[in-house]
């Protein structure tokens, strides 16, 4: 301060025929000392200093430098007292209407505040401990922090791995002190520019890594010249530096009774002493004196907008100046120690999203340069959502996957949303994809499997046709009903064929073929079963002496039966399909992950006449075979009937409950099942021992052994 009013007084621009003189006071960071400085400033009761006289005369104080602390300064200000402080950084001291007086060369700790929120918010840490001091500086300066922070959406809690503080120097210290005392785990510091740039606290090495704001390092041009220009006749004259020069040599310039120090004799070189006094490399807080004392100098002429050295000075309506800090590391240097390194800078000036600039690496705690992580919690990756752990800030919850049918594709996402209808969760639940869509197809085990017996026993109906043809001349083949034969073995391939329209993709087209062919053709199966039951019961009866009843049914009238029954059939068909046809359908409620496509019956009573009217056939004609068993046995067709009627009944009766109980495709795979097994049945039992003898035994298939004569 003295350097400055001095290099003012000798300048003819400013303040032209204008000398400033000065008080000096240590208010020792105490209230009760600050009070009474204050009356004494207030009331002008000493008289002003000037470096070349004493004036003859009281001065009145026009404007105060200072105070260092936020409180003091409040003492100050009651009594109205200009102020510049060059320290003083509580965000309180802002408001006009209770400090109209107040101006400060250091920005606000509001600056700082959300100068430290936007800092944390960029490496990501949302869990960091806070420390303060009971002060209106730790307290508002808190205050601050905290809205800025829950702003930026941080959660503070004391104690864990980032440790902001928020305390003045001599705080900070006591705590440090404390700290060194004894190894405990690791904390990355966040200092404020109160401490975070003071060069005594690098011999805490546990301090490794620490960062903080700090105000800007400047150059005073001539200020070390000044420092280190000291006579014995100015250090005698000043009680100040008589404590500096002998506190640095460790000497006394006048000999004192009952002390045993030595005597300064005059050899003592302060160019050569290393000491914060002539160390003018970190000059930070000093250059906002400088500030302080050039802006009353012009606020007198008067002009408060101005620039000096290169470092332009103004203030808001506020009384604050525009907030410029530097992010200082605290790096090792290559003897180990510590060392403060300038890595980037925040300018409230500029536009948002330019005000922070890294320009430098940073060397953390750990020695290294990767990032620490600092969260209550580890972030939610898409797949799952967050929910808030009772009790706890929001930064504190457990990932729960989302539910099923239910994704989200961001991390932290606090809710999972469904899927649309036709589609579904990846495996992480991060992705709505497209169901799979399935069905009964022919490229499957289970679709090839069914096809291949479907073929193979349309294959061996028509072989068995070949060789009834072959041998239609032979005794058993005219025996039993050579035409009704023929016709069975054309609807039993019928039968086998049509269970490959089951197979594959369905359509409406082909569900409406697929049911009434399978109607259709097993009612015509069944009617020519039936018509053979009834040829071998009217051939039983024409044995009989006075019978003649073979004339009722003949060729015409078995022709006329099974056209008959099958008529039937195609009219519960014909009627099915005007009404209420089949049709093709995506079944969403069987399963929720994939598609059914299947045939929707259209009309469950039109599906459920066709089978209970082959049913009906089949019990009908399964009655008639059992009361024709008794025939002789070597032509015995009725037995053979009553088996394949057993088995049909058999294998419709367990189609039931399967085909309700049956899910998706497997549904199909019943129905193909029970058309497959009950066709086998049939040309397994009517037709192979035939086969058998024409092809084996032709012995027996002569007209005396087929009629049962010795």
């Amino acid at each position: 301060m003295v350097f400055a009013i001095e290099e003012i007084n000798n300048s003819s621009e400013l303040l032209p025929g204008i000398t400033l003189g000065y008080q000096i006071h240590d208010s020792c960071a105490s209230v009760p000392v600050a009070v009474q400085v204050a009356f004494q400033l207030a009331n002008g009761l000493q008289q002003l200093y000037d470096s070349n006289k004493v004036c003859s005369r009281s001065g009145r104080v026009t404007a105060v430098v200072g105070e260092s602390g936020s409180t003091p300064t409040m003492t100050l200000l009651c009594f109205l007292l200009l102020q510049v402080s060059h320290f003083a950084t509580c965000a309180c001291l802002s408001d006009k209407r209770q400090f109209p007086t107040f101006f400060r060369t250091i920005p606000s700790d509001q600056f700082q505040a959300e100068a430290l929120a936007k800092l944390v918010k960029h490496f990501g840490w949302t869990w960091i401990g806070a420390v303060r001091s009971r002060s209106d500086y730790g307290n508002n300066g808190m205050a601050s922090f905290l809205r800025a922070a829950f702003n930026k959406l941080l959660t503070l809690s004391a104690g864990l791995w980032v440790d902001y503080s928020y305390c003045n120097h001599n705080n900070i210290n006591i705590l440090l002190e404390e700290l060194a005392r004894k190894p405990f785990p690791p904390r990355q510091w966040i200092g404020t520019e109160s401490w975070g740039t003071a060069p005594e606290f690098l011999k805490f090495d546990f301090c490794a890594g620490a960062i903080g704001f700090g105000i800007p390092q400047s150059v005073i041009p001539g200020f070390r010249e000044y420092l280190l220009d000291l006579s014995n006749a100015k250090v005698a004259a000043s009680k100040l530096l008589t404590e500096l020069w002998e506190g640095a040599f460790n000497c006394q310039l006048e000999k004192k009774a009952g002390s045993a120090d030595r005597v300064c004799d005059g050899t003592e070189d302060i160019q050569k002493l290393q000491s914060p006094y002539t160390d003018t490399s970190q000059l930070r807080i000093t250059n906002m004196v400088y500030k302080a004392v050039y802006s009353i100098a012009h606020a007198i002429e008067p002009l408060v907008n101005f620039s000096r050295h290169g470092y332009h000075v103004s203030f808001d309506a506020n009384g604050d100046p525009v907030a410029f800090y530097e992010l200082i590391n605290w790096k090792r240097n290559e003897n180990g120690g510590l060392e403060f390194v300038k890595v980037g800078h925040y300018d409230d000036s500029l536009p948002i999203g330019q005000k922070f600039n890294m320009i430098k690496n940073i060397s953390w705690s750990d020695g290294g340069g990767q990032v620490p992580v600092s969260v209550c919690s580890d972030s939610c990756p898409p797949g799952t959502r967050k929910v808030l752990q009772k009790g706890k800030p929001d930064c504190c919850y457990d990932c729960v996957p989302c539910a099923e049918g239910e994704i989200s594709n961001t991390s932290d996402s606090s809710d999972c949303f469904p899927c649309p209808n036709e589609f579904w969760p990846n495996e992480g639940k991060k992705l709505c994809l497209p169901k799979p869509v399935e069905f009964l197809s022919m490229h499957e085990v289970l679709g090839i499997i069914l096809a291949v017996c479907s073929v193979v026993g349309a294959c061996l109906t028509i072989l068995t046709a070949i060789v009834f043809f072959q041998h239609r001349a032979s005794a058993i083949v005219r025996a039993n009903n050579s035409e009704l034969s023929f016709l069975l073995l054309f609807s039993l391939t019928l039968c086998f064929l049509c269970s490959l329209t089951f197979i594959g993709p369905p359509s409406d087209w082909s569900c409406m073929l697929r049911h009434t062919a399978f109607g259709i053709t097993f009612v015509l199966c069944i009617s020519c079963v039936l018509g053979k039951t009834i040829v071998v019961l009217m051939a039983f009866k024409a044995t009989q002496p006075g019978r003649n009843v073979a004339k009722w049914f003949g060729p015409t009238q078995q022709r006329m039966t099974v056209v008959s029954f099958t008529f039937v059939q195609v009219l519960i068909c014909t009627i099915w399909l005007v009404l209420k046809p089949p049709f093709s359908m995506r079944n969403l409620t069987i399963y929720k992950e994939k598609i059914i496509l299947e045939c929707a019956l259209g009309s469950s009573l039109g599906f459920w006449a066709v089978l209970g009217y082959i049913g009906l056939l089949a019990v009908f004609c399964f009655v008639l075979a059992v009361l024709a068993r008794k025939l002789p046995d070597n032509f015995n067709e009725a037995k053979l009937i009553t088996f394949s009627m057993l088995i049909f009944c058999a294998v419709w009766t367990t189609f039931i409950p399967a085909y309700i109980s049956s899910p998706g495709k497997f549904t199909v795979a019943v129905e193909i099942f029970a058309i497959l097994a009950s066709s086998f049945g049939l040309i397994i039992c009517i037709f192979v021992p035939k086969c058998f003898i024409i092809l084996f035994r032709p012995e027996k298939n002569t007209k005396k052994n087929v009629m049962g004569k010795k």
